[in-house]
């Protein structure tokens, strides 16, 4: 047994559309529909009812008491399922988190990793700016920043990813030239070392850091290139093209992948690391926090190895 005695949704979309028009023929043009329909719909309803809803006069329209009645009634009703399925559509439309990093932060961590969260978040639409230069969050209208920064830089609101590491990377096939080992750190004379330019984000931890801790100041490499982006100098190592100072935290999948290996254990800890900022008002919004508690859950998987 039906629970609702209801007519058809198209007979009572007919009926009101002419009883706000008081026209057959307007009711016709607003839905796309002939006059005859109309008036079947209608007829229709009035059967169900069983009493007429609407007074024909000569070249005139009127509603009886009950079609009055019936009005009012399914105005309120379809107003409201209007207004419902807007607000459903609205729900599943993507809701913005916009982020801003670094590019080699962006390229080889987060990215990999983002598929992951939009999984479980298929509404949030991540919207990514990767750059060197320090945004102004509440300005340039940032949700969050992944900031690689000492901790004075990063502000008395950052709070700690992880800490950054360093030490030489390269390709597997690179390791094994018997032409040029890489057995010991003084081995890097005959290879090709791979920089990042200074002001680019490579400036505090090049390769005479890690050089100068391993009492190698003077090494003069068979070569050096330079790239302006960390991402286009880990690509030139897994190619074979030299050896880079990689990022630890941020090459971990591509060592447990041997896509890059380390040929020495010697790591040198970076005066910068990696820091969350969220914007001021939007940790309030539900999809900003989501995002920032999978960043920290993610931080914490790479921290614990």
């Amino acid at each position: 047994m039906r629970r609702y005695d209801l007519p058809p949704l198209d007979q009572l979309e007919a009926f009101e559309s002419a009883a706000r028009h008081l026209s057959f023929t307007k009711a016709a043009d607003e839905l796309a529909l002939t006059q005859s329909a109309i008036s079947r719909q209608i007829a229709r309803l009035e059967d169900h009812y069983a009493l007429p809803l609407f007074r024909r006069l000569h070249r005139a329209l009127r509603l009886t008491d009950e079609g009055q009645t019936l009005y009012r009634a399914i105005d309120t009703v379809l107003g409201h399922l209007h207004q419902i399925g807007g607000e459903l559509r609205r729900d599943r439309r993507p809701r913005p988190v916009s982020v801003t990093t670094t590019p080699g932060f962006a390229g080889l961590w987060l990215i990999p990793r983002l598929s992951a969260f939009t999984a479980g978040q298929p509404n949030v639409d991540v919207r990514l700016s990767a750059t060197y230069q320090l945004a102004n969050l509440h300005r340039d209208g940032y949700d969050l920043a992944i900031r690689y920064a000492t901790e004075d830089v990063a502000g008395p609101h950052a709070e700690l990813l992880f800490d950054d590491t360093v030490l030489p990377v390269c390709s597997p096939r690179l390791l094994r030239d018997p032409a040029r080992p890489l057995k010991e750190p003084a081995d890097l004379r005959h290879h090709v070392l791979l920089h990042q330019d200074e002001g680019k984000g490579g400036d505090m931890q090049d390769w005479p850091i890690w050089l100068r801790a391993m009492k190698l100041d003077d090494l003069k490499p068979a070569g050096i290139m330079h790239f302006e982006q960390f991402d286009q100098l880990i690509t030139a190592a897994v190619s074979g093209q030299g050896v880079a100072l990689g990022r630890i935290p941020l090459l971990d999948r591509m060592l447990k992948e041997r896509k890059l290996v380390a040929p020495f254990k010697k790591s040198v800890a970076s005066p910068r690391s990696y820091y969350l900022i969220v914007a001021e008002g939007a940790g309030k919004k539900p999809d900003v926090q989501a995002f920032a508690d999978w960043l920290r859950l993610e931080a914490r998987a790479v921290s614990q190895g």
